[in-house]
């Protein structure tokens, strides 16, 4: 038995060990294969050519149809993700946003609201990871009303060991055992589903149609009319785009397969180092993914079926150190998909265009200040109105603000007003005092630490940049 085969023997071990359900260690298994065999998941740029969608702002949608498809709808929301990149060890969606609401909070508000408007059942599930689970279900305790009989609230998402990069066996690290593990990216939902027995529940309720979004987008409402127009469609799968901006160049994008015209969503790990350029041209490939996504369940669980509960969604090779934290500890692959991903998988795949205001993703405290700034509002159906003209550029010094415990302590009386604001860059360590406004273009630089009084207003409507101080 080669070195190589022996890897992936002593991964399945080690997940069967860990209780690891089974179709998720074939599903581990199918893609050690592909690594094994040197595949790399690449996506060259000369095998795609742009693609073009229409736009939810041009579609009819019978109000009639909306209305039946929200109430065959559940709402998976992905909720494995712990805010490492903002210093923190539980469930991100456990982040205060507003008036003391945090993300699951407003997620909560946002399904109960819809439920009693349209009198629909709309199951709100969390995929939660082995580390949010706990967390996660006691913070949604106090929502008595949450659960819907006969589906739970949660279902876990599966784990897989890191492989060494120097023979691809699963690495050891007694320092931190729960190192030796990682998700298996967003792909894993449809795994984890069909693991749990939910397709099959979900079909014999009467439910029809899915939409999943990630849990740290609080513009992924499940909407009514894209319900319906997703029904309307008669698709099995779709996903909501978004034009691209500049702060999206580094970001995956749709495309279509020349060799057989699928969609296809290229994230930036599968893209060739001489197509960089080719992935930030925002006029050419001009949507990205939401990562909001709708399937029809007959269309899902036929496909598993026939695959054996393989979906076989294209391979993203993740090379990162096994502790995040130590650039010089030893090197390790992630296996991931995307969930995304499976849009290539369904003939009839649709994209719609949608507006910015689905998509709000936080995945920084550059992101966060936006969201508790007034930017946005939260009305009463929980629902987030971004009511600045523009989304403001902002950029913290991630020497003074990158983890949510520095960031909580520079702005002590609530975040500045952004909503006239285009761009706030902040170099050094700034301390910002109640209620500030930012006009404009604001750039601080200051050595040693520096308030921004009470009450102060920085900038000007018309500046290009610079601040009163």
């Amino acid at each position: 038995m080669s070195g190589r085969s022996g890897g992936l023997e002593k991964a399945r071990a080690k997940m069967l060990d860990a209780g690891v359900d089974p179709v998720a260690i074939e599903t581990f298994a199918h893609y050690y294969r592909l690594l094994e065999h040197g595949e790399t998941g690449m996506i060259p740029e000369s095998t795609i050519a742009p693609v073009d969608m229409e736009s939810l702002a041009d579609v009819e949608v019978d109000a009639d149809v909306a209305a039946d498809a929200i109430g065959k709808t559940v709402a998976i929301k992905l909720n494995g993700g712990l805010g490492t990149s903002m210093g923190m060890e539980r469930a991100k969606s456990l982040l205060c946003v507003r008036r003391g609401l945090s993300f699951l909070d407003i997620i909560a508000r946002q399904a109960l609201h819809l439920r009693q408007k349209y009198d629909a059942r709309l199951p709100l599930l969390l995929m939660n990871s082995f580390r949010t689970s706990a967390d996660t279900l006691h913070a949604l305790g106090r929502y008595e009303d949450l659960p819907v009989d006969g589906l739970p609230l949660e279902f876990l998402q599966n784990k897989e060991p890191k492989l060494l990069t120097s023979d691809l066996t699963p690495v050891s690290w007694p320092k931190d055992p729960d190192l030796e593990w990682c998700p298996p990216g967003h792909g894993d939902v449809y795994t984890a589903l069909r693991g749990a027995g939910l397709i099959a529940t979900m079909i014999e309720q009467g439910y029809r149609y899915v939409f999943v979004s990630n849990s740290d987008n609080l513009g992924a409402v499940p909407d009514p009319r894209l319900a319906g127009w997703f029904a309307a469609s008669g698709a099995p799968f779709a996903i909501e785009a978004v034009r691209r901006t500049p702060s999206d160049r580094k970001g995956g994008h749709f495309a279509q397969r020349k060799a057989d015209g699928r969609i296809v969503l290229r994230e930036t790990a599968q893209t060739l180092p001489e197509d960089l350029e080719a992935l930030a041209d925002l006029d050419r490939h001009r949507f990205t993914s939401t990562n909001n996504l709708w399937f029809d369940l007959h269309a899902m669980k036929a496909m598993l079926d026939d695959r054996e509960g393989i979906l076989g969604l294209p391979l993203i090779r993740n090379v990162k150190p096994v502790d995040p934290t130590d650039p010089a500890s030893p090197e390790v692959v992630q296996i991931e998909t995307a969930m995304g991903a499976a849009i290539e998988i369904f003939d009839g795949a649709r994209l719609i265009e949608v507006g910015r205001d689905r998509f709000i993703p936080v995945k920084t405290t550059n992101d966060l200040l936006v969201l508790r700034s007034d930017v946005y509002e939260i009305g009463a159906d929980f629902a987030l109105t971004q009511v600045a003209t523009d989304i403001p550029y902002v950029d913290l010094d991630s020497g003074y603000y990158r983890t949510i415990h520095e960031f909580d302590q520079r702005f002590p009386d609530g975040e500045p007003l952004l909503s006239q604001s285009t761009a706030l860059r902040v170099r050094g360590d700034w301390t910002f005092g109640r209620g500030v406004r930012v006009l404009g273009e604001v750039e601080l630089e200051g050595r040693g630490p520096q308030r921004v009084p009470a009450g102060e207003v920085l900038g000007s409507p018309s500046a290009d940049q610079g601040a009163d101080d």
